[in-house]
């Protein structure tokens, strides 16, 4: 199997690059590398900066997956998502293009979010294809989206071009695709200098709610038939 991201240390900045060569759909194989990912920053004592390929960030989980494998999978997106929330350094998303459904959870579970402009499409389609929303994004999206953007968006699916994306709170800035590389580094670098053991200590605070919401989620989904997921 080839490799599905690559992983660059830079001082105290690890990149993170999802590529399986086409729109990084998040397979329970493409996860399983980012964990990895993650645990080798974390062992770095790294801040992270997660990005894509193209200008697709994820287009969400793998529609392909046999259907017996979705319970899992759907497990596996939820441990990326509280994986991301709750590591013990900053994460910085460099939102390349698109991110849709999973694809935009990787932004709600991200620290700070930087996208770029232009006809790119951002959000929760799920209900749009004719999926339930699973009970962990619907808690992580009330924890990081506005009050009229989280019922729009997880109820109606709508799918919103970055400068919208960012008053509905999947992504905090906007810059150009030529700036997104140095303003994610820039970004980092200086999320480096702030006290490590607070920021850790105070996100698990703060995302105290969304956590216990999503690992309920988590454990209906082990019990729930495919109607509800």
């Amino acid at each position: 199997m080839p490799e599905l991201i690559t992983y660059a240390l830079d001082e105290a900045v690890a990149t993170i690059t999802l590529d399986d060569g086409k729109v990084n759909a998040l397979s329970s194989a493409m996860i399983a590398a980012i964990m990895g990912a993650l645990d080798r920053a974390e062992a770095d004592g790294a801040v992270v900066v997660l990005t894509g390929r193209a200008t697709t960030l994820s287009a969400g989980f793998d529609l392909r997956c046999p259907a017996e494998d979705w319970p899992q999978m759907l497990v596996d997106g939820a441990r990326l998502a509280e994986r991301m929330l709750t590591f013990p350094y900053p994460v910085v998303v460099a939102c390349n293009g698109n991110a849709v459904a999973m694809g935009a959870f990787l932004l709600l579970a991200g620290d700070l979010r930087i996208g770029i402009s232009g006809e790119f499409a951002i959000g929760l389609n799920e209900v749009a294809i004719g999926l339930t929303m699973p009970w962990f994004g619907v808690a992580l999206a009330r924890h990081r989206l506005t009050r009229p953007a989280y019922d729009r968006c997880v109820v109606t699916g709508a799918l919103l071009d970055p400068e919208a994306a960012v008053t509905a709170g999947f992504l905090d800035r906007l810059v150009t695709p030529e700036e997104l590389p140095a303003a994610a580094h820039a970004a980092a670098r200086e999320l480096h200098g702030v006290n490590q053991a607070a920021h850790h200590a105070t996100k698990l605070r703060v995302r105290e709610p969304a956590l216990a919401g999503m690992r309920d989620g988590i454990e209906r989904i082990r019990t729930a038939d495919r109607a509800d997921w």
